[in-house]
């Protein structure tokens, strides 16, 4: 299962709301996100504004599609759209930026442990 992070700017006027609104999000859409493959999803806001976002799902393009044809996504990206900066006419599902995940702490000690494992089972062999 992919790991998504993502970033956003919300307005620093609007900080108080946002959370507010985050605080109880419409059950509608909260079925929509789980149904769209959307699990483990996460909201982090800095007091400057800096939003991260985190989720897993299998297919990062299918899931977003997915959310795309629901109803109440286009209420709630139209709703949430003015409490963001740097969005350009874009809703804020759409002008979220991406960032590459560079360490994954489970991956690497997986491979640390199957590295220690197989090197175990030849010393074994010899």
């Amino acid at each position: 299962m992919r790991r998504v992070c993502f970033v956003l700017r919300v307005r620093p006027d609007r900080l108080t709301e946002y959370r507010a609104r985050h605080a109880a999000v419409w059950p509608d859409m909260l079925a929509a996100l789980r149904a769209a493959g959307w699990h483990d999803y996460s909201l982090h806001l800095h007091t400057d504004g800096l939003l991260v976002g985190h989720f897993r799902t299998e297919d990062l393009a299918a899931s977003l599609a997915a959310m795309e044809r629901t109803e109440v996504n286009a209420r709630w990206q139209a709703e949430m759209a003015p409490f963001f900066e740097g969005l350009d006419g874009r809703r804020p599902d759409e002008g979220f930026t991406v960032l590459e995940e560079i360490f994954d702490l489970d991956a690497q000690l997986d491979a640390l442990d199957s590295t220690e494992r197989a090197s175990a089972s030849t010393q074994e062999l010899s």
